[in-house]
């Protein structure tokens, strides 16, 4: 509700008082309540007497009467006033006042005459024993239903009413047939000791008082502002193209949703331009059948008579230009030359339902270690240094070179080991075990201590090296 007041739905009370339970702002408070109406004619001057003659005041489940202001009460929307009753005297909540309110009877063809009068603003007392009574109907309601359901009637008691003064309590039932409550009226009477009125109400009066969440994901329109119920019928779903689904068409009450005659007015408008769907098409191939349209492309869909699978969409001013020709005597072209040709459209997989490594972690650049070493490498760039994106480069090509250079000094140290060149004739390879023996032989006679044979380089195995002297001929130094 647009006031935001915490009691809106409830009819005792009062957005006509600035209090901390009732409504801020009072002058514009207009739906404060589902039975208030805005009175489009209160900044308007009466140019005759402005009195207040006839009133409009609300009650609980949904209950609206006129009244006339006898005694000339300066009454305002949202007073609470004690009214004529039969029996006694009851307790509402004006809701309209001034001009309008003789709109609204002329427009529900109201009579003047014999209209209830209004006694008097509600007293401080009136109020309390209205509460009072309020506070009870729920556990009225709940014994009236076991009541009901000893005696065996197929009725559902929805709701219970009090009379602001007590004298008299409504049920309000549902039922699918009519009920025999002579009964029950009897049962009721000596078990609340008071006046007994039973009304039979809708299932959409039920579903309104009851609440709830349509299909739309908003609230009940008949809870909220639909105070009139139209009828619905299928008629209105086949003009809009709905399938005739009742699980889908139907709601809450278990009746079609009035939502349908909403926009009902609307198609018809546009579907007065669309020929009949009835209409058979003589072409050269043969005769055609409508199957359906589409109100909003302004489209209709036929097929042939021999092939009903083939369906082919057709403007409507197409779709006529063929009825001229064929209330011509001539058959029309063939379906095939009408279709309409529709321009490809790029499927995007936005939410990338059709990858498959979507769940999958990538990698993505740390932004945060950038950030930090950005300062640090304006810094090293001023002094004439590197920076660090150039570093795994020079490291690699450090290792390269370190890589290079072992190769080359392990080539150069084994005939300085060996005491013989490593260059051989061409086409002859030395073997592998006479190096190690004539290895083992100089190493013994320079001195050198070696318990075990060294095994030949294997290039394809790791092995972890120290680094090479700055002069490869130091070992033959040595040696001499």
């Amino acid at each position: 509700m647009s006031c935001g007041c915490k009691t809106s739905g409830d009819s005792g009370h009062s957005c006509g008082t600035k209090s901390s339970n009732g409504c801020s702002s009072v002058d514009t408070c207009g739906n404060s309540y589902k039975l208030n109406v805005f009175d489009w004619l209160s900044d308007v001057k009466n140019p005759g007497s402005a009195s207040n003659e006839f009133v409009e005041v609300r009650f609980k489940n949904d209950r609206k009467y006129f009244f006339k202001n006898t005694n000339n009460l300066p009454l305002a929307a949202g007073n609470t006033v004690t009214l004529e009753a039969n029996p006694g005297h009851d307790i509402g909540v004006v809701s309209l006042t001034g001009e309008l309110v003789k709109i609204q009877m002329k427009k529900k063809k109201v009579a003047t005459d014999g209209l209830l009068k209004v006694y008097r603003h509600a007293t401080q007392k009136d109020i309390e024993v209205w509460q009072e009574l309020r506070k009870k109907e729920n556990d009225v309601k709940i014994q009236a239903r076991k009541i009901a359901y000893s005696i065996g009637l197929a009725m559902k008691i929805t709701d219970v009413e009090y009379q602001g003064d007590g004298s008299k309590i409504t049920f309000y039932y549902t039922a699918d047939s009519r009920v025999d409550f002579r009964q029950l009226i009897k049962e009721y009477a000596g078990a609340f000791r008071t006046k007994i009125d039973m009304k039979q109400i809708g299932f959409r009066q039920e579903s309104a008082k009851v609440g709830g969440i349509g299909s739309c994901g908003r609230e009940l329109c008949c809870s909220t502002w639909l105070t009139d119920f139209r009828s619905v019928n299928t008629n209105a779903a086949r003009y809009q193209q709905l399938s005739i689904n009742p699980q889908k068409l139907a709601g809450q009450c278990g009746k079609l949703k009035c939502c349908l005659n909403y926009e009902l007015d609307s198609y018809m408008d546009t579907l007065k331009d669309f020929p009949a769907t009835n209409t058979v098409l003589n072409t050269e191939k043969g005769k055609a059948f409508c199957i359906k349209i589409d109100v909003f492309k302004r489209k209709m869909w036929f097929a042939y008579v021999e092939n009903s699978m083939a369906w082919y969409d057709i403007d409507i001013s197409d779709v006529k230009m063929m009825i001229s020709v064929n209330q011509e005597g001539k058959p029309s072209p063939a379906l095939e030359d009408f279709k309409a040709q529709s321009a490809p459209v790029a499927n995007v997989d936005l939410i990338q339902e059709s990858s498959l490594d979507r769940f999958e972690k990538k990698s993505r650049p740390n932004n945060n270690k950038q950030r930090n070493n950005r300062p640090r490498n304006e810094r090293s760039n001023s002094n004439g240094e590197q920076s660090n994106n150039d570093r795994p480069n020079n490291n690699r090509e450090r290792r390269e070179r370190n890589n290079s250079g072992q190769n080359q000094n392990r080539n150069s140290q084994r005939p300085n080991q060996n005491g013989q060149n490593s260059q051989k004739s061409e086409g002859q390879k030395e073997p592998k075990k006479p190096e190690v023996v004539e290895a083992n032989a100089n190493a013994s006679a320079n001195g050198a201590e070696q318990k075990k044979p060294k095994k030949p380089f294997n290039n394809n195995k790791k092995k972890f090296h120290k680094k090479p002297n700055s002069n490869p001929n130091s070992n033959n130094g040595n040696n001499a």
